[in-house]
């Protein structure tokens, strides 16, 4: 709240903006009249000059009118509190000022007990809007504090299956998220009762803050929200599928800052957006029953999540960089992760090269480099043979058997 707030007298004639002037105890008010003018053009310049919080104005003034003076002080300043002193007991006057939201019209010569008696009420007025804007700016800033709690439950609300379209793009336009469903879910699990069984909760608490906290770091450049759910998984959901290689790299980070081991899996979203539950409920199935894989297994997960975009990625090159022998690494690869090197490379491939068909204009030529295939003709085919649809008609919305019928966007 001011020291004093700002009164404007704006009137033509010297001797009433005196007698204004002399007849109000403004102290008493908390008020100060910081600045007088002869004409509405003058008026206008001080009152915006010096953010001006009451104006007393005559409609009768030079240059421009008062009646102009008060349409233009309520668009520069749409909080100041206008009082109109005027000889001129019209009705038509009156009721334009009141379309303009005057706070009062007062007839010359105006009594001092009267004016005092407006002057006060407007006072009053001022301080109860700015105590209701102090509030509102406290709440606000409270508000911020908690974006990401606020964040966190709604996901959960909506990975839960509890809300509908409409809400859930309420609260994404609130929370400053993506309009549209994310591309992806993540999922990272740290077994830490086989790891650490002795370890104590606080403990294992700051573990958990530290995976988050690198896992945010890496995922930085993507649009993403990264909680826990209720059973202490840490879920991502990624609105790029750009930020599935990196998500790929928390296993090695985490590994490499807090010694110990976690496993990462990834599931693409598709469907409504309402049609979270189900890619959800799918990854946390998927690491549910994958055993803790060996560490030459998850290094080439990883490596392959990294590199599946170069077109030399074979599984005698990844075994030279790895120092391990292709037989054994193939053999290992297909034990643990239930499918061939090839097969999981592919896998890969598609995916990103679905996930950039469907939200970027690249062309099919560009999408199929992206994806790590050398031609466009042998992307178009391992494409439709993974799919059942060629990159066109998926991009398209053409789904496998509809005869060329689309769908309907879902997003």
């Amino acid at each position: 709240m001011p020291d004093k707030w700002k009164v404007m007298i704006a009137d033509d004639e010297s001797i009433i903006r005196e007698g204004i002037r002399q007849c109000v105890d403004w102290d008493s008010l908390g008020m100060k009249v910081t600045a007088e003018a002869e004409d509405g053009e003058e008026a206008l310049e001080l009152a915006t000059e010096q953010d001006i919080h009451i104006a007393l104005v005559d409609l009768n003034m030079p240059i421009m009118h008062g009646m102009e003076l008060m349409k233009r002080l309520r668009e520069e300043l749409p909080g100041c509190k206008i009082i109109v002193i005027t000889g001129h007991d019209e009705f038509s006057y009156a009721q334009e000022s009141i379309r303009l939201q005057v706070n009062d019209y007062i007839l010359k010569p105006a009594e001092p007990k009267q004016l005092m008696q407006v002057l006060r009420g407007v006072r009053d007025e001022l301080e109860s809007e700015q105590q209701q804007s102090q509030h509102l700016e406290q709440a606000s800033r409270q508000l911020l504090k908690n974006f990401p709690l606020l964040r966190e439950r709604f996901c959960q609300e909506w990975l839960d299956g509890n809300l509908s379209q409409a809400e859930i793009r309420e609260q994404l336009q609130f929370l400053k998220l993506p309009p549209q469903r994310p591309e992806l879910i993540g999922i990272i699990r740290w077994r830490w009762e086989g790891q650490h069984p002795a370890m104590k909760e606080k403990e294992r608490q700051l573990f958990l803050f530290a995976i988050e906290n690198i896992a945010a770091e890496l995922l930085e450049p993507y649009s993403r929200v990264i909680f826990r759910d209720a059973a202490g998984l840490i879920v991502i959901l990624l609105w790029d599928a750009a930020g599935e290689r990196v998500l790929a790299g928390v296993e090695a980070a985490v590994r490499s800052n807090l010694k110990i081991a976690v496993e990462v899996g990834a599931t693409p979203i598709q469907g409504e957006i309402t049609d979270l539950t189900a890619a959800y409920r799918s990854c946390r199935m998927a690491l549910a029953k994958e055993q803790p894989l060996s560490p030459l297994v998850r290094r080439a997960k990883q490596y392959i999540q990294e590199h599946y975009s170069e077109y030399g990625l074979t599984l005698e090159a990844m075994a030279g960089i790895l120092q391990a022998s292709p037989v054994y690494l193939s053999r290992l690869f297909k034990q643990e992760l239930g499918e061939s090197f090839g097969a999981y490379l592919t896998q890969i491939r598609i995916r990103r090269a679905a996930g950039l068909l469907h939200s970027t204009e690249l062309s099919i030529n560009e999408v199929a480099e992206q994806s790590g295939y050398e031609t466009q003709h042998y992307f178009s085919t391992a494409f439709k043979k993974h799919t059942g649809v060629s990159p066109m008609q998926f991009r398209k919305g053409v789904q496998p058997g509809d005869g060329g019928n689309r769908k309907q966007d879902n997003q």
